[in-house]
């Protein structure tokens, strides 16, 4: 009998038709900070003790954080007279086999046994044991105890940390290095995601700039601002916005650049070291990319730390707006006016007038620097990059660039591997116009259309298993000049007496 013969029914699943299409995460934070008294990890222990005086054990995991409670130590009582004393581990078990006498009762004593513990290169290499007292209590046999409330380090060194609560966060972070403001500053402005990698302070400036560059090790773990490069695969989350606060030279941005570009993030740097208006505007020529934004001076206000009115890192500000922006306007506004909060003053006098070019702020913008006012608020003044592509010559450019990208790109995983079918091919150019209509309804953009390039598609294309899927979109420019044109007539004089008699 035919194999495909059946007498009844049968159902062929067909999973046809466009997919909904996520935008992907915008508002994600990756900062670069020290932090030399930020919390330490805490060992997991354990005392394992009896009725008897002086019969207890204290243990202590050897490695700082939560894996040390897992680990398990128990006291065995041996089946047989005169037994030793014996220390056995597996994987993170350690058993401890008790001495007895002729009378096969249990004579080991505490020290003993935690002698015992320290002499096992295996039981060492997992934890230390103390005795209490004088240990000169007899032990008893138990079943498995466990080491408890060990607690991991918040920011180990060159490790990208997840924070999903700031406030929580600063109080892990101590008071020195850069990494309490940085957090304070981000949650003035927003309650954000923020990827956290914490450097070593160095010896001098230099060595601290070397630790925030980073690189990878003899092992492969990536350091300093590489690190960044690690979290998606390890939080699922990619950082968007790049900053390195108070640490960020020219080196250090310039390789922020490089790691923004491999992430399609978007970098905020200060124009360290400069103290004039030319100055910055110098600084600036320094940087030639869409994914940076330069920022001078820097914001004032009170340190609670150390009771004083202080530079407050501008740059720090920036990432929590930016964050703030993304979730409460969007992506499309760029950081320009809009008032910050946590803040008092202006580190150097920035003169700016709405109607007036010829200003100090209007100096700084002409140069693609964006600057510092206070109107309304405390507010960033200006919205260019350091693009040399007049195309991406606003924030808001680079940034639509980088999420349509991203956001067209990961919502296709799906596609990839399936059978090159015309409705295939139709499914997701339909996928990706209900997206960009879904973006042009929020005013997000102005328009964008996705379409099927016949001549770009030859039949070699296609049998190779390439497919080409064009699509264009207009960004929304920000409103950066507005020109009122101002006319005085005397038109409205020429039926003044109707209107006398008319009133």
């Amino acid at each position: 009998m035919a194999q495909d013969y059946h007498h009844g029914i049968r159902v062929v699943e067909i999973n046809e038709g466009t997919r909904p299409i996520r935008t992907v995460a915008t508002a994600v934070i990756g900062l670069v900070a020290t932090a030399p008294d930020a919390a330490t990890g805490v060992a997991a222990s354990r005392v394992i003790d009896f009725a008897a005086f002086n019969a207890g054990v204290t243990y202590t995991a050897v490695n700082v954080g939560t894996d040390g409670n897992g680990i398990r130590v128990r006291y065995v009582e041996p089946s047989t007279a005169e037994a030793v004393l014996a220390v056995s581990v597996a994987g993170s078990d350690i058993t401890v086999s008790l001495a007895t006498d002729i009378e096969s009762a249990i004579t080991s004593t505490a020290a003993e046994v935690a002698t015992a513990i320290n002499d096992s290169a295996e039981a060492s290499a997992l934890v230390t044991a103390a005795e209490e007292g004088t240990g000169a209590g007899v032990v008893s046999a138990t079943g498995y105890q466990n080491l408890t409330e060990g607690e991991d380090e918040p920011f180990p060194l060159n490790t990208p940390v997840l924070l999903t609560d700031l406030l929580s966060a600063q109080g892990q972070a101590g008071t020195e290095g850069t990494l309490a403001r940085a957090l304070d500053a981000i949650a003035d402005q927003a309650k954000t995601l923020v990827v956290v990698v914490r450097v070593a302070e160095g010896m001098d400036a230099d060595e601290t700039k070397s630790n925030v560059i980073g690189g990878v090790d003899e092992s492969g773990k990536k350091l300093g601002l590489q690190a960044l490069l690690a979290a998606e695969q390890k939080f699922g989350v990619k950082p968007r916005v790049l900053g390195a606060p108070e640490l960020d030279d020219e080196d250090v941005t310039t390789e922020m650049i490089g790691i923004a570009q491999k992430l399609r993030a978007f970098v905020y740097a200060y124009a360290r070291g400069c103290t004039t208006k030319e100055e910055a505007a110098m600084y600036r020529e320094n940087f030639g990319a869409r994914e940076v934004m330069v920022i001078w001076p820097e914001f004032t206000g009170w340190d609670t730390a150390t009771d004083s009115t202080r530079s407050m890192p501008a740059v720090a500000r920036a990432l929590g707006m930016r964050a703030k922006l993304d979730n409460q306007i969007g992506w499309h506004k760029t950081l320009s006016n809009m008032p910050v909060n946590g803040v008092t003053g202006i580190s150097r006098d920035v003169f700016w007038d709405l109607q007036d070019p010829n200003t100090d702020a209007g100096y700084l913008n002409s140069h693609e620097v964006t600057t510092l006012i206070n109107r309304g608020g405390y507010r960033f003044w200006g919205s260019r990059t350091c693009s040399i592509d007049p195309l991406f010559a606003f924030e808001n450019y680079t940034r639509t660039a980088q999420i349509i990208a991203d956001t067209i790109a990961e919502a296709h995983l799906w596609a990839v591997d399936l059978p090159m079918h015309p409705s295939l091919v139709k499914d997701i150019i339909e996928g990706i116009n209900a997206k960009f209509r879904e973006w042009i309804r929020q005013g997000y953009l102005l328009g964008g259309s996705a379409w099927f390039d016949a001549e770009m598609n030859t039949k070699e294309v296609l049998k190779s298993g390439k497919l080409y899927i064009d699509y264009d979109y207009t960004p929304v420019p920000p409103l950066e000049n507005l020109m009122l044109q101002q006319r005085i007539t005397d038109r409205y004089l020429v039926d003044f007496a109707e209107r006398i008699a008319a009133a």
